[in-house]
């Protein structure tokens, strides 16, 4: 099957990108495997025709808003983020009109619409850094109110409003669930995404986003982890850190769109090049200028 993939790729001039929590077998067949941020910079520069993304429905679009001419195919059309589309129709107008000064700041787990409608749009690893630099002082975080809390604590000379939004994987984590791990491990740090709810974070020894918490356990000196994200995760940091130990809260955290994208659709999808994202040229236009912005703030 590899040799395939290689075979096609070479055909066709594409290229693979791999989120962190597809599962392994597709993050050792990718060229590139990253969050959301590195993908979509991956995205934006990669000189390929062909771009396969193995992510989510949002992932897909934001690289075919960044790469209007290219053709750009997911393993499964209908691994979709439910986070993605928790933001009300209208409330982006109103708050508009509420609040003088606002800008909205949409988390890139986002449609394609909402991103549209946003100023900027931000991922975990660079929300922060960009809420900062922002002029506005009133800023309406969509959709995920865990990642803006998470904001919020860390910028608090902006005004930011959350939206009632949030990650049905990483929400499912619980504190009970934690302080079991904690029990069977009290050595292990526990390192945490930060849209997790508030209990779990402030359990936490290190809060950060997919790649953060990636580059926390190969750099650190403990040999223990809990880890508060996707499963799809273990394969990097066991790959980066064969001597370490890496545990998961129990049941260990599956978002089972990510596992759609098996090695089965990715040749699937190279050999009939049959399931296309399709974003609309006005949708993209607009849609564009916050990617684009993050790519800048973030630099």
């Amino acid at each position: 099957m590899f040799k395939r993939i290689e075979q096609l790729k070479k055909e066709k001039n594409a290229v693979i990108l791999a989120h962190y929590y597809a599962p392994a077998q597709v993050q050792a067949l990718a060229d590139y495997v990253g969050d959301s941020f590195y993908l979509a910079k991956v995205a934006k520069q990669n000189d390929a025709d062909i771009i396969v993304f193995c992510g989510v429905y949002f992932m897909g679009e934001s690289a075919k808003i960044l790469n209007p001419d290219k053709k750009v195919l997911m393993p499964d059309l209908t691994a979709d983020c439910p986070m993605a589309h928790m933001v009300k129709d209208g409330l982006i107008d109103s708050m508009r009109a509420e609040y003088e000064d606002l800008a909205v700041v949409c988390y890139i787990n986002s449609t394609a619409e909402l991103k549209s409608q946003s100023d900027v749009c931000v991922t975990s690893s660079n929300a922060v850094e960009i809420v900062r630099k922002l002029p506005n002082k009133n800023i309406f975080f969509i959709p995920d109110r865990n990642l803006g809390r998470f904001v919020k604590e860390q910028v608090p000379e902006k005004n930011i409003i959350l939206n009632d939004g949030c990650c049905p994987i990483h929400a499912k984590i619980t504190a009970e669930q934690l302080n079991e791990e904690k029990k069977k491990h009290p050595e292990a740090l526990i390192l945490t995404h930060p849209e997790c709810e508030p209990e779990v974070v402030s359990l936490s020894d290190y809060i950060g986003s997919t790649a953060d918490i990636i580059s926390f356990a190969k750099n650190s000196s403990n040999t223990e982890f809990i880890v508060c994200t996707e499963e799809g995760v273990d394969y990097q940091l066991i790959t980066d850190n064969p001597q370490k130990q890496f545990y998961f809260p129990n049941p260990h955290p599956c978002c089972a769109d990510m596992k759609l994208n098996t090695p089965e659709n990715v040749v699937s999808v190279l050999e009939n090049e049959d399931r296309v994202v399709e974003v609309s040229a006005e949708i993209c236009e607009k849609a564009l200028i916050p990617l684009d912005r993050m790519l800048q703030l973030a630099n």
